[in-house]
């Protein structure tokens, strides 16, 4: 039988899958912060063999990766056994992108023999069906955009960069980067007017060829408020590939700020 761990960053995500499978096993690391509620079962990244033999002990053989989480500062002084055999990899894949990183930590749960779930496997009704969310139709203007943006976030994907574009009248006014959603925001409202016309969608989308079942991308409440401030008119998601927290919430915020929320089939 399947038993589940939630390794959790911070944010909503790990509290929601939480909730829907009560019986998992609760994880957290030491520096980093979550929104649990029940006391997690704490690991330092630098004793990663403990994490793993304290799985095994609870008879875990899935896990999933929720919640936001940085590249943690680690000391070599502290490495258990484990971690030092695994040191190696490991720093030559944060020399890379995110991608790089997270692709290699999911090969080592796998090869310690757990499975690794993306949260949309855990709860489906995270992410979006294909069509209009909220708010009012998507113009054409705005359709022809949002393909735009899929073309420069599909050229970047070797790059590794991210997972988030702005384009308005075939424009790209911003680029999501390590920085996040927020900060892409919030540099394309402080846009000059002159360089502004009417519009910009925000598209969101996974990187060409990403394993979701880590780093997913995530919209909710916080993102359509910021878009509206940045002057956005719509966000598109690649439907089924878009976790949008908070659902209800960042519907009724996006309809009270007239602002449309589609979810495409790119």
């Amino acid at each position: 039988m399947a038993r589940l761990a939630i390794l959790s960053g911070s944010g909503g995500l790990p509290l929601r899958l939480a909730q829907k499978r009560p019986d998992a096993v609760q994880i957290s690391f030491s520096g980093v912060a979550h929104d649990l509620v029940k006391a997690p079962q704490e690991f330092a990244f630098e004793k990663m063999g403990a994490l793993f033999d304290a799985l095994k002990k609870q008879d875990v053989n899935e896990v999933v990766m929720a919640g936001a989480m940085s590249r943690p500062p680690l000391d070599p002084h502290a490495f258990d056994d484990v971690m030092t055999a695994l040191a190696p990899r490991l720093i030559a894949a944060m020399q890379g992108g995110d991608d790089a990183l997270l692709r290699l930590v999911i090969e080592i749960f796998e090869e310690q023999g757990f499975a690794v779930r993306g949260a949309h496997e855990i709860d489906p009704s995270l992410t979006a069906t294909a069509g209009l969310l909220a708010g009012p139709s998507l113009s054409q203007t705005a359709k022809t955009d949002a393909y735009r943006g899929i073309d420069i976030l599909n050229a970047l994907a070797p790059l590794d960069v991210g997972q988030g574009v702005v384009v308005e009248h075939g424009l790209c006014l911003g680029i999501e980067t390590l920085q996040g959603t927020d900060a892409l925001l919030d540099f394309v409202g402080r846009t000059a007017k002159h360089l502004r016309k009417t519009g910009g969608v925000f598209v969101k989308a996974p990187k060409k060829g990403q394993d979701l079942r880590v780093d997913m991308p995530t919209i909710g409440p916080e993102t359509v408020k910021a878009a509206q401030a940045a002057n956005v008119s719509a966000i598109v998601l690649s439907a089924g590939n878009v976790i949008v927290l908070e659902k209800e919430e960042t519907l009724r915020i996006a309809d009270a700020a007239g602002l449309t929320l589609f979810a495409q089939d790119f």
